[in-house]
């Protein structure tokens, strides 16, 4: 059996000509190998599998003039010999730093530095994975990347650049390479199934470019999956919709003209298809928002290339969304997105995305109704600005008063809105804004509905049972967390002389604020427990009686001489001091 080959290392390209979709570096490198501008450190940063380590390789090749002879990617040229190959190997290193990046790894490559090469012109050092050497691999290479000898250059390759550390990144040319376009990875496909005899559908290559999220590598591996997957060597797009678990376009297609159709049951019999085929909901919902983002790009024909599907989709697309409104598609997306962002957090993941999908059907009926209301609205509006009232008459037009009329000086339109808009206008003053908060406060009160009340003889608030279910509330509020409400709660109640008022003693503006929240719910309580709606509870402010110091024993003394001079002869004839 003969040793298969991976298509991405079968067609690794040994060429820049060759290199897919990285134009702007493959040009840079090679104007500044033909005007021998070339720097001694570059840095190649970008996404995996777009050709950093490739283009190294070449660059490699090119500044040593080893690339005279070499297979071109379709073509049949001579391959290298041995020797060369060998040259090649003496003059190119390559060390992974993710698997050697310790000190020591550093230092034997600055070791090998030293001795310059003893064919070809330059010494290349590829390290792959930069960013992955230790800070202190990073300090001893310094000095060597700043002041490298004339014959070495240095290659780093990274996937993540934010961890290079800048001195370093100081030190390189950087060049940032892209991820690969869609049609470039399709172009490329086609041109390798078309070498190695395979049949490829369009609709299949586009699917796995997509899949390989910019990465050609990525879109090789998957395409050696999909020949392997097909006993007969063709790539349909179906069997790579079942190899990769993709769900089918045609799904999104159907709920889409279902829910435009407010056929309700059928989406919900479509839905439970796809979760039987194994389909995640999440994955569902965040397709079928993709769907309808890409109905919404087809509505204009100048954004119709940002999508990247085959031509055959595409009209799909398009035939669509000339039948689906422009409202729908924004309300839709909304939905979709709400459904994505909890769905993790919903315990009936299912049942969430079914509401999503049971919103979406009647979108429709929701935008006919807002059409007839508004409607309604316009045709009330001009009915009255044709019948006017008496007082909104306003004289001729034309500025000359009725024959008879006595002239009055009418303000104009302008003025008019003016005067209405100050009427209605009305900036609070700061002082009110505390009344406001308590009248809002006793309003939420009396939201307690009369009801409760009507088959209940009110009784005489008993002062015991009162201080009973106040300290039961007390209590809730304490064992919610709330210490401070509970604070203010616990302390000695009693009744005013009308027999239904609480006076409360509060010390502070907090603790008034305190009450004002808690308030609606502790007079609902002392309410309904107590069978007694007239109960109130007014609030006192009181200072806080400042605390007596205590007086020195000298200043007790003298506060006793001032009031017993007699005293003072005691003191002074016995020789007493009352500090001691």
């Amino acid at each position: 059996m003969e040793n298969f080959v991976v298509s991405a290392r079968k067609y690794r390209p040994t060429g820049f000509e060759e290199v897919v979709g990285q134009e702007h570096i493959t040009t840079t490198l090679q104007n500044a190998i033909d005007k021998k501008q070339l720097a001694q450190a570059l840095l190649f940063c970008g996404p995996r599998g777009v050709g950093k380590t490739t283009c190294a390789r070449i660059l490699a090749r090119k500044i040593n003039g080893f690339d005279h002879q070499h297979a071109d990617l379709f073509g049949n040229s001579t391959p290298r010999s041995a020797m060369q190959e060998q040259v090649t190997a003496l003059n190119i290193y390559e060390l992974d730093a993710a698997s050697n990046n310790s000190v020591d790894d550093i230092r034997n490559l600055i070791d090998q530095v030293r001795y310059p090469p003893q064919q070809g012109s330059f010494k290349v050092y590829i390290i792959d994975e930069v960013h992955m050497l230790s800070n202190q691999a990073f300090n001893a290479f310094l000095k060597t990347l700043e002041e490298p000898p004339p014959y070495a250059i240095f290659i780093l390759a990274t996937t993540e650049k934010h961890k290079v550390i800048p001195t370093i990144l100081s030190r390189c040319q950087i060049f940032d390479f892209n991820r690969i376009q869609i049609s470039d990875i399709v172009y490329h496909l086609h041109k390798i199934a078309q070498q190695e005899n395979i049949e490829a559908e369009e609709e299949a290559l586009n699917l796995i470019a997509q899949k390989a999220d910019g990465a050609l590598r990525d879109a090789l591996s998957i395409f050696d999956l999909i020949v392997t997957f097909s006993s007969n060597r063709k790539v349909t797009y179906q069997t790579t919709i079942a190899n990769l678990h993709i769900l089918d376009y045609d799904y999104y297609f159907k709920i889409t003209d279902l829910l435009l159709a407010q056929n309700m049951p059928q989406v919900m019999l479509v839905f439970d298809e796809i979760l039987k085929k194994g389909f995640d909901g999440h994955n569902f919902i965040v397709g079928l928002a993709e769907h309808f983002r890409n109905l919404m790009v087809c509505k204009d024909q100048a954004t119709v290339k940002l999508l990247q599907v085959s031509e055959a989709i595409q009209s799909k697309y398009i035939r669509q969304a000339e039948q689906t409104p422009l409202s729908f598609l924004l309300t839709a997306l909304n939905l979709a997105g709400q459904c994505d962002l909890h769905y993790k957090s919903s315990k009936n993941q299912r049942l969430h995305v079914e509401l999503a999908l049971m919103k979406m059907a009647y979108i429709q009926a929701a935008v006919r109704l807002a059409q007839i209301q508004t409607g309604q609205e316009s045709q009330a509006e001009s009915k009255k600005k044709t019948d006017p009232s008496p007082e909104d008459a306003v004289p001729s037009t034309n500025g000359v008063a009725p024959k008879g009329a006595i002239p009055v000086n009418m303000p104009s339109a302008s003025s008019l809105q003016l005067n209405k808009l100050k009427s209605t206008v009305r900036i609070p003053d700061l002082n009110t804004v505390k009344f406001k908060r308590e009248e809002t406060s006793q309003k939420a009160v009396n939201v307690i509905e009369a009801d409760e009340f009507t088959d209940i003889k009110e009784r005489a608030v008993d002062l015991n049972q009162l201080r009973e279910e106040w300290a039961k509330f007390a209590e809730q509020r304490k064992m919610m967390g709330k210490e401070s409400e509970f604070m203010v709660l616990n302390q000695e109640i009693t009744l005013a002389e009308d027999g239904v008022t609480v006076p409360l003693k509060l010390t502070n503006v907090l603790q008034e604020d305190l009450l004002t929240g808690m308030r609606p719910e502790l007079l609902q309580h002392l309410r309904r427990t107590l069978h007694n709606h007239r109960i109130n509870i007014e609030a006192k402010m009181v200072r806080e009686e400042k605390q007596k110091r205590l007086y020195t024993p000298t200043e007790k003394l003298n506060y006793l001489i001032e009031k017993y001079p007699a005293l003072q002869e005691l003191k002074d004839r016995f020789g007493l001091d009352p500090d001691f």
